[in-house]
């Protein structure tokens, strides 16, 4: 992905020339294509580019608009047919997606902003109006971050230049409860006085004051209904076609992760049939799969080579040990701006040599295909649905079906449905039991995952829990930072705009019924991807291998929480997480994913030190 920078002085004060030779000093270890600046009196812009497309390598930025305004530009643009029949006369044969975006911008304003389908963030700096605006996509798959103080505004795709040099930094303790629960609010960043632009938003910065809004969000109101299964089926392969269609828009071969999974497996048989038809611009689809044949119930090589089979080809396979994640550390040539940046899990360094070794410049991936396509079995909010509307009679029938599949009392399941709307008690019971007791009720809401009810009035409770699902994955991507090393482009098929839209239009009983979890995706794709793997169960080792890494790495462990930084920071009960993991690894349950994150920022918080030994930590 390309590197924006920008900064402006709106007091009129020149830009030191040492601050820009820093700042340049800090760009230079990512990876691109050149680099282009320019100088104004109080503004400075620098622009990295990453060419992944062939549109990409004939931009010039900043793009100067026919008024003046300069427009920063990092992404790609899924809907460039549409855009340029719209604005031709604007765009003056320049079909790049840059000019698209500034002619957008330029003909309609922020309005324009929601007509930029695809994965994108911009910078546009109006210096007859003296006003900056930022903007991101409505998934937020790419980083834009800004801070301003009493003189300037600086904004970037990279934390790394907000930082002032040789100057302690503060940490932003919502943003660490979140990493050790479920992800910060997107807004956020680790660092106070560093902030995120949010989703599907921009942030208008003039006079010295910053405005945050919304431009863009999914229709509650819009429905999507058909005759019978077969073609929700049809439209459902058309807009998940069309997705990864979009994904392959690259000058480079495109490399897909395949796990074995449901959702990797499916892009890649997909993409395979879109190629067969033509109208795609890679050369080639590669694919890249990790496995652990060290116990056979977490060993995906079976069901990967499946797909391996179909396609006629083998990919690159990348043996992993599952079992070593806790030994987690950050490259120190480098700086890790967040705990999900930079890191080194212990032998995946194949899969690393795969996205560096500079053939791909786009890795697919299947993030979120559990979340929008029915592979979480929640009963909840179509019973909700059912229950708010007043449908009695199909709420009982629905009720009974899915008590009889998960197994459960019937009317457990209708007092979970109940407490969607009006809990028991809103009382926060801690699930990460070595946080510290204080810690804990600071930041209560956020440790619960900023969970919200179900509102009796207004949009389906169902298309409520799309939401805040579609949240929480963006979430997770916000905590993703660039790293240096890093040379592809991710790319996130399930996370269409134009998919999710469908999705979220449809019936829920079309993505999920009693016992079948991902019933249309298993419905449509019959044909196009292998039996096997349409038909197989969850993958195990996701469950088990952290407990025998405990077993495994308890030596390390237990040195680890001696003299945890997280402690010292008021986080974390040392002796307390130290208990948790020996019951783990005796065979206890313990909250396995926090555990590992408490690892991974351990990891993070000694690396932070290192660069700069003045952070304060609390």
């Amino acid at each position: 992905m390309s590197v924006l920078f920008g900064i402006w002085n709106f007091d009129h004060a020149g830009i030191a020339a040492e601050y820009l030779a820093g700042i340049r000093a800090t760009l230079s270890s990512y990876s691109s294509d050149g680099k282009s600046e320019y100088s104004g009196s109080d503004v400075h812009l620098i622009h990295l580019p990453f060419h992944v497309t062939r549109e990409s390598e004939d931009e010039s930025q900043p793009f100067v608009t026919p008024s003046g305004q300069m427009l920063l530009w990092d992404g790609r643009l899924d809907n460039r047919q549409e855009l340029i029949g719209s604005l031709r006369k604007e765009l003056r044969g320049d079909l790049t997606d840059a000019a698209i975006a500034a002619a957008a911008l330029e003909s309609w304003g922020t309005d324009g902003l929601r007509k930029l389908v695809g994965d994108w963030a911009l910078s546009l700096w109006n210096p007859k109006e003296q006003s900056v605006v930022l903007a991101k996509d409505f998934l937020g798959a790419r980083q834009l971050y800004y801070t301003v103080d009493r003189n300037s505004f600086v904004w970037s795709t990279l934390i790394d230049p907000l930082l002032l040099p040789n100057k302690p930094f503060q940490l932003q303790e919502e943003y660490l409860a979140g990493w050790l629960s479920q992800f910060p609010a997107a807004h956020l960043t680790p660092f106070a006085g560093i902030h995120a632009v949010p989703p599907s938003s921009f942030v208008f910065f003039r006079r010295a004051k910053v405005t945050a809004r919304r431009y863009w969000d999914f229709d509650p109101g819009k429905r999507i209904g058909y005759r019978d299964d077969r073609e929700y089926g049809e439209h459902f392969r058309n807009v998940l076609g069309e997705s990864v269609r979009r994904r392959l828009r690259s000058s480079t071969p495109v490399l897909a992760e395949l796990s074995g999974g449901m959702d990797s497996s499916s892009i890649v048989c997909v993409a395979d049939a879109v190629m067969a038809d033509g109208f795609v611009e890679t050369p080639r689809l590669d694919t890249v799969s990790y496995f652990d044949d060290s116990e056979t119930n977490w060993n995906e090589l079976p069901f990967f080579a499946k797909v391996e089979q179909q396609r006629g080809r083998a990919g690159r396979h990348v043996a992993l040990d599952f079992r070593s994640q806790w030994r987690s550390s950050f490259d120190h040539r480098s700086f890790a701006a967040t705990p999900g940046s930079g890191v080194r899990l212990n032998d995946n360094s194949g899969y690393q040599q795969s996205l560096r070794s500079g053939e791909y410049r786009v890795l697919l991936q299947g993030v979120g295909g559990d979340e929008v396509l029915g592979g979480v079995p929640a009963a909840t909010p179509e019973l909700a649905d059912l229950l708010r509307a007043g449908n009695v009679r199909l709420f009982l029938r629905q009720l009974t079906a899915w008590a009889l599949a998960c197994k459960i009392p019937a009317f457990h399941l209708f007092a979970d449905t109940i407490h969607q709307f009006f809990p028991p008690h809103r009382v926060f019971i801690g699930t990460i039991p070595w946080l510290r007791s204080d810690f804990a009720r600071r930041n209560a809401d956020v440790l619960r995952g900023y969970d919200r009810l179900f509102t009796v009035f207004g949009p389906q409770p169902s298309f409520q829990a799309n939401l805040a699902a579609l949240d929480s994955l963006r979430r997770q991507l916000a905590s993703r930072g660039l790293s240096p090393g890093e040379k592809v482009e991710r790319r996130y098929v399930y996370l269409d705009r134009d998919l999710l839209e469908f999705l979220y239009a449809i019936p829920r009983e079309q993505l999920l019924r009693p016992g079948q979890r991902r019933s249309l995706m298993r419905r449509a794709l019959v044909g196009i991807v292998p039996d096997e793997i349409l038909k197989r169960k969850r993958k195990a080792f996701i469950a088990r291998a952290p407990v025998v890494t405990i077993q495994q790495e308890w030596t390390y462990l237990q040195t680890l929480t001696e003299n945890m930084i997280c402690a010292r920071a008021g986080i974390v009960d040392a002796a307390a997480f130290q208990q948790s993991l020996r019951k783990a690894s005796d065979g206890e349950d313990i909250p396995i994913v926090p555990a590992l994150r408490t690892v991974l920022l351990e990891a993070w918080l000694a690396h932070l030190l290192r660069w700069n030994p003045g952070a304060s930590l609390r």
